[in-house]
């Protein structure tokens, strides 16, 4: 297969670049008790130019997500989306019961398109509810975060449900620590601004199942494309989580197989270069190497189908919102990259013309006392 053909080309001998200050950037790094596993490529021949560790598997951060972004694209299609129903039992303007919302794992269900919804709903005739709001959360298990989220700050997880709403955050942008209860709210205040009486009394009654009643209304999410452009641009955890969860039929550990076999079908990834426990990189029980995820990046620029769809989902320096700044003003939008950080752990991936001209794909992976700073020192020395 071509991309497995692309990932043996990574391993063709090292070319000269500018060795010397190479080996002196890995020198200061290891002095400071730095470990570092590092490479840059040519991206149309996969000859690497430069190179240190580059097979050794470190802790990789949120460039976990290119891994599995690209996977979901590749699997799914651009053009999947995510369909999230409201069920109940509907006659002459009212629903008899509860109205039931059948989540399917859309990490972009907010409050603007429950508003959305409700219009269509109340344009559909619906006046009242004689029940209260339900959420049907069928599709994903019970399981409320994969492995190795326990040495992670509890501010930034949210739990991943099937219906969640607003991220499950609240007004104040905080994780809410009962996000069934806050989707009941949002769903039943929305509801009743719009002009639909929900009569019934919010008990905090389990997960519905949707026994009578009848499909009324459909909410399908934006395209996986757009959701992986936040992903990526905004390294956002909580939606690549929802879409891994949903990718492995509401688990975690099904989805990450998935990802896993992906890989070891298209470029012959086993799973000791692919140690990954969770999609977003919050996990500390991940590894990748640098050479992994060249491997993954220079694939995704030669995938016709899916590449450019990838490619553009990277951060970009200068240009954008999301544009990262950086001291050196020539990198500007010569550079697509995909950060990672944690507690320890710096990292990037990505690709950098040169002033030539040239496409290369590097990563940069460091754990330790590193920063930002010390990984576009040598980035800026790639492109110049």
């Amino acid at each position: 297969m071509r991309l497995a053909l692309l990932a043996v080309l990574l391993l063709a001998p090292s070319l000269p670049l500018d060795a010397q200050d190479f080996r002196n950037w890995v020198r200061g790094l290891e002095a400071r008790g730095v470990t570092v596993s590092a490479g840059i490529w040519d991206v149309g021949t996969g000859k690497a130019l430069e190179r240190h560790q580059e097979s050794e598997a470190l802790i990789p951060a949120s460039t976990t997500k290119a891994v599995s972004t690209y996977a979901l694209l590749k699997t799914l299609k651009p053009d999947a989306t995510i369909d999230t129903e409201v069920w109940g039992d509907l006659k002459d303007g009212v629903v008899q019961g509860d109205l039931t919302f059948k989540g399917d794992g859309d990490p972009l269900f907010t409050s603007e398109r429950i508003w959305m919804l409700a219009q269509t709903l109340k344009n559909q005739g619906l006046q009242r509810v004689t029940g209260s709001i339900r959420l049907d959360q069928s599709a994903f298990d019970a399981q409320r975060e994969p492995q190795g989220w326990g040495n992670t700050s509890a501010d930034s997880l949210p739990d991943v449900r099937a219906l969640s709403v607003d991220f499950n955050r609240g007004e104040n942008g905080r994780v809410s620590r009962d996000p069934e209860r806050q989707a009941r709210d949002t769903i039943q205040r929305i509801f009743q601004e719009t002009g639909i009486a929900i009569e019934g009394r919010d008990q905090g009654l389990p997960s519905a199942s949707l026994g009578g009643s009848r499909k009324l209304a459909t909410w399908t999410s934006p395209p996986l494309r757009a959701m992986v452009q936040d992903i990526n641009k905004w390294s956002n955890n909580f939606m690549i989580e929802m879409l891994v969860r949903r990718f492995g039929a509401g688990s975690w550990p099904r989805g990450i197989q998935r990802i896993q076999a992906f890989y070891r079908t298209a470029f012959n990834l086993g799973p000791e270069a692919l140690q990954i426990t969770d999609g977003s990189g919050l996990s500390k029980d991940n590894r990748l190497s640098a050479r992994t995820l060249a491997i993954i990046l220079r694939g995704a620029y030669h995938d016709f189908e899916v590449g450019p769809e990838f490619v553009s989902s990277l951060k970009i320096i200068g240009g954008e919102p999301w544009k990262l700044k950086v001291k050196d003003a020539n990198l500007t939008r010569r550079v697509r990259v995909k950060t990672g950080h944690l507690d320890r752990v710096t990292s990037l991936c990505g690709y950098l013309q040169t002033l030539d001209g040239q496409v290369r794909v590097f990563a940069i992976l460091l754990n330790g006392p590193a920063g930002d700073e010390d990984i576009w020192e040598q980035v800026s020395r790639w492109a110049n």
